[in-house]
């Protein structure tokens, strides 16, 4: 606690008080600072053991509570007999063989406008109106999603008369550029490609439902003025021409004749996919179906549209082996590290530095100093041993599997000798004819022939080896609720009341400090004023005699 007291000495008597003063409490800043280093051990002890606890739990709560359940052996893979279908089969999905016929893919509903004839090329700014003479006031209709959007093409509209048509809910647009922004923000995608002077809109996902319409009135006065326009532009299809034709009572044919029609946009119809699955038919608004557990995807139409393709779904082999594989990776991975942490080198000699040493230090000096410390804080650890030695030893252990009693080793798995084992992995464990591990690789595969043998066993055996393993982590994790938390295999609470009553330690013993630099500061603040008060009588008594 920093003091109040005014703290200049020496100037009279010439004494070097801070020294004494810093000799007085020497005894309590060492004991502050053995205070101090006890805390910052305190934290990297509590670090140390969060970080091994969060890989211990991780195992404990992903990997094992998964693995000691049967359906994470359940594993199926399904091939067809043409690429143009795949299949990745559900967790429940029967083996077996199942025939499949593609019908129909998805498509989106796409649009593409002839090339607009105007005197000038478009660029997108221009009056539809004066451009390409369609009728002031014309309207026309987008129809998607359920919903329709009247728009109505106008030049020099009068505010009253804008007003009120978008009162009725119509948007009114002047140029391409308006009227694409209209169609985007009504449910589609539209552009309008300047190179080509053709309009595109397209539907924004596949499907019939999602397909959309363009349309126009062309029965009442001045439809022929705006029919040839919008065909130029592409609103105006097949259904428009033939409207016309009815109401005027014409053949398509004259109607195209009469207004130099020589095509029309291209429309292509939005369309669900349709699949037949065992002689049933699917439909999906994309090329994905969701058949009982299993998920069908149409990649693309085969050559032959009536070819029958057969879905084959058997035990997925290699997707019981990675189950396994990955389990004692990570098993492996813990018990490394906890050994790595518990046979650490000794740190003997080293402790947290003073601010004072770490000025006279450069950075890297520092972190290797601290380093040196944080790694070997666990080491020796008796309850580290204990949760290492519990985790291990259930592995070794033999699981009733049926009618007899088997062992990792019945499936070639296995550790290292004692002395072939580098540091830190004796209790690391290998699979026979793992070429990713090279102690066991070139051997003879016991797991991949029991798990095609004998996939019951397999599943059995390491069903209730996870499920020991996990029971076993448990109790480790909740074995003394006064001292540790739920989850936790070391003593966290008793770690954090220790950190805290460090913190009191630490204030109680930086007032003392205080206390006492106070104490000598008053008593030499003393001395140097009785000094100046004496030194002042005696320059007056030699002013007297003097003069």
């Amino acid at each position: 606690m920093a003091s109040n007291l005014l703290r200049v000495t020496g100037m009279i008597s010439g004494m070097d008080t801070e020294s004494i003063i810093n000799a007085y409490a020497t005894p309590a800043k060492t004991r502050l600072e053995k205070a101090k280093k006890s805390k910052t051990l305190n934290t990297w002890t509590q670090d140390a053991w969060k970080g091994i606890n969060s890989k211990i739990y991780g195992f404990y709560s992903k990997t094992l509570s998964t693995n000691r359940l049967s359906s994470a052996y359940r594993k199926t893979k399904t091939t067809t007999s043409n690429s143009a279908l795949s299949v990745v089969a559900g967790g429940n999905t029967p083996n077996g063989v199942q025939s499949a016929q593609i019908l129909n893919t998805a498509k989106a509903g796409y649009l593409t406008g002839n090339e607009v004839k105007a005197d000038s090329e478009l660029t997108g700014k221009e009056s539809l109106v004066s451009a390409l003479g369609i009728e002031n006031g014309a309207e026309i209709k987008l129809s998607t999603g359920g919903k329709d959007t009247n728009i109505v093409i106008a030049e020099n509209m009068s505010a009253e008369d804008r007003a009120a048509a978008e009162a009725d809910g119509k948007k009114v647009v002047t140029s391409m550029n308006d009227l694409v922004n209209v169609l985007k923000n009504a449910g589609v995608n539209a552009n309008f490609d300047t190179a080509n002077q053709r309009l595109f809109v397209s539907a924004k996902s596949t499907g019939e439902k999602s397909d959309f319409s363009l349309t126009a009135d062309f029965t009442g006065e001045g439809a022929a003025k705006s029919m040839n326009a919008l065909v130029k532009l592409g609103v105006a299809g097949e259904d428009a021409v033939k409207a016309y034709a009815q109401s005027n009572g014409m053949t398509e044919a004259q109607v195209k004749t009469d207004f130099g029609i020589s095509e029309l946009a291209t429309k292509t119809k939005g369309e669900d996919a349709r699949l037949k699955v065992n002689g049933a038919e699917f439909k999906s608004s994309n090329n994905t179906f969701s058949i009982n557990g299993s998920t069908f995807t149409i990649n693309h139409m085969p050559s032959d549209p009536n070819e029958e393709i057969s879905v084959t779904t058997d035990t997925d082999y290699d997707g019981v082996y990675k189950v396994v594989k990955d389990m004692l990776k990570e098993y492996n991975d813990l018990v490394k590290e906890m050994s790595k942490l518990y046979n650490a080198p000794s740190s003997k000699g080293y402790t947290p530095l003073t601010d004072e040493q770490k000025e006279e230090m450069t950075d890297k000096e520092i972190e290797e100093w601290e380093t040196k410390i944080k790694d070997s804080i666990l080491r020796k650890d008796e309850t580290l041993s204990d949760v290492m030695l519990a985790i291990t030893g259930e592995m070794s252990k033999g699981i009733q599997v049926g009618d007899k009693t088997m062992y990792l080793s019945n499936f070639g798995i296995g550790s290292q000798g004692y002395f072939e084992a580098p540091d830190n992995e004796r209790y690391n464990l290998h699979i026979d004819g793992d070429p990713d591990d090279e102690v066991g690789a070139g051997k003879e595969d016991k797991l991949k022939a029991m798990i095609s043998s004998d996939p019951e066993a397999v599943t059995e055996f390491f069903q209730k080896l996870s499920a020991n393993l996990y029971d076993t982590m448990y109790k480790k994790m909740s074995s003394n609720p006064k001292t540790s938390s739920v989850y936790k295999v070391y003593n966290d609470k008793k770690l954090t009341q220790e950190a805290t009553d460090w913190d009191k330690k630490i204030k109680e013993l930086e007032q003392k400090v205080t206390d006492v630099e106070d104490k000598w500061y008053r008593k030499f603040g003393k001395m140097e004023s009785k000094l100046a008060k004496l030194q002042k009588n005696q320059t007056a008594v030699g002013g007297f005699f003097g003069g």
